[in-house]
């Protein structure tokens, strides 16, 4: 079964909003079933949406609407709707008192503009929007199906856990329908030519249905193994075990999550804290490790001693062995983790101090050069790396080692 998700607004198309929600729909199309066939945008004009609606429905099953329906003349998929599936408009009590309720303590949000919100296809079938005024369409197209929702992220999001994704399931899946399989791996510390090399066997012998894809970024790589509906969960994971043992000597982590989640979880199991000093980084190490619920159970904070004078009147570093080594060195990343881990009396501590611009005497040459440092109970760990030319890539790269770095480090103690 396949669908497509059609995302309407001019908004999307000028980049002046990122499309987020598309990837967040695609995996839970997924987890039902549903393989998501292409997404589209289009402009906010009558004549684009109706073009894309009519590909839709001559390739997929399913088809996802977001955006263009609030209540301005510029919100017009309602209405297009209508004129495509040759109904009109009518007022439904049951939204008309929803949004009465909901802007109760707002008088000043109910207006004449807001009153078409309560006014809904009549061919449609409608169901609640809990956290909004922008009522949840479906609309059948004689075995095919079409959903429309509102495109702000966390009302479409609401509204396919409570409402879409259970419609869907309860009235279009069939519940004989196979199941899409994925399981993800993370590998790190070979590139994707040698990698595919390491794996030619392993693919040659692969069945009719499975399928492996290279996912690489920045250093490390997804590898991705998918079944569409043609294997059961038992044949799948043997041939994931399979796919571990091929890559055990690279491998980093088993599951297609964000390394901090997975940093994470491994210091919670073993009651473990951690803290960062952080220099060319710029604390985006300790945002990815604040970004997640659950972190204050094991990140205790961070230090950004981007200043050379931070790295020593914050931490200690000795300018003696700054003026001896510079602050870009295997000396200074070493003082920099251990410090921090002491100061925030945590289990580990990570630095970070690199170059990510020829600037203050620095050159071209230079850039892209990080010391990177790891303090743990057992001892402190400290590596170099050139992370690229470019400011941002280095930043990135140069957190994704350090937590790479931490889990090779957990895990070998394990």
């Amino acid at each position: 079964m396949r669908a497509e998700i059609i995302t309407i607004g001019d908004e999307l198309l000028i980049g002046q909003v990122v499309d987020t929600n598309s990837a967040w729909m695609a995996q839970k199309l997924n987890e039902i079933g549903v393989e998501l066939y292409r997404i589209t945008s289009v402009h906010d004009e009558g004549e684009q949406i109706i073009s894309a609606l009519d590909k839709a429905f001559d390739e997929v099953d399913i088809v996802l609407t977001t955006g263009g329906l609030g209540p301005t003349k510029d919100d017009i998929t309602k209405h297009v709707l209508c004129d495509y599936f040759g109904t009109h408009l009518i007022e439904d009590t049951r939204v008309r008192s929803h949004i009465e309720s909901l802007y109760a303590n707002r008088p000043d949000v109910l207006n004449r503009l807001t009153a078409t919100q309560w006014m809904v296809p009549k061919a449609a079938d409608i169901l609640p929007n809990r956290v909004g005024s922008a009522p949840l369409m479906i609309f059948h197209h004689g075995t095919q199906i079409l959903a429309s929702m509102p495109g702000v992220p966390y009302e479409m999001e609401i509204a396919m856990e409570e409402q879409i994704l259970p419609y869907l399931q309860q009235s279009v899946i069939s519940h004989q329908h196979s199941a899409i399989l994925h399981r993800t791996l993370q590998v790190t510390g070979i590139p994707e030519s040698k990698l595919a090399i390491l794996l030619e066997d392993y693919e040659n012998a692969m069945p009719k249905g499975l399928h492996l894809a290279y996912l690489p970024k920045d250093g490390l790589i997804r590898l991705r193994l998918s079944s569409y509906g043609e294997m059961s969960e038992q044949e799948m994971e043997i041939w994931f075990e399979q796919l571990k043992e091929a890559v055990k000597d690279f491998l980093i982590a088993e599951t297609d999550e964000p390394l901090e989640v997975i940093v994470g979880r491994k210091l919670i199991e073993r009651h473990a804290t951690i803290a960062t000093a952080e220099s060319c980084t710029g604390g985006k190490l300790g945002v990815l490790l604040n970004k997640h619920a659950g972190s204050s159970a094991f990140y205790k904070g961070t230090i950004v001693s981007y200043a050379t004078s931070v790295k020593e009147e914050v931490l200690g570093v000795p300018a003696e062995l700054i003026k001896a080594h510079t602050v870009v060195s295997e000396e200074v990343a070493r003082t920099m983790a251990e410090s921090v881990r002491i100061l925030l009396n945590t289990n580990y501590g990570i630095a970070t101090t690199g170059i990510a611009s020829a600037t203050g005497g620095y050159t071209n040459d230079q850039v892209g050069t990080v010391w990177m440092a790891w303090a743990t109970p057992q001892g402190t760990y400290a590596e170099r790396f050139q992370l690229g030319k470019l400011r941002e890539q280095i930043t990135d790269r140069a957190c994704q080692k350090a937590l790479v770095g931490l889990l090779k480090i957990i895990n070998h103690k394990s």
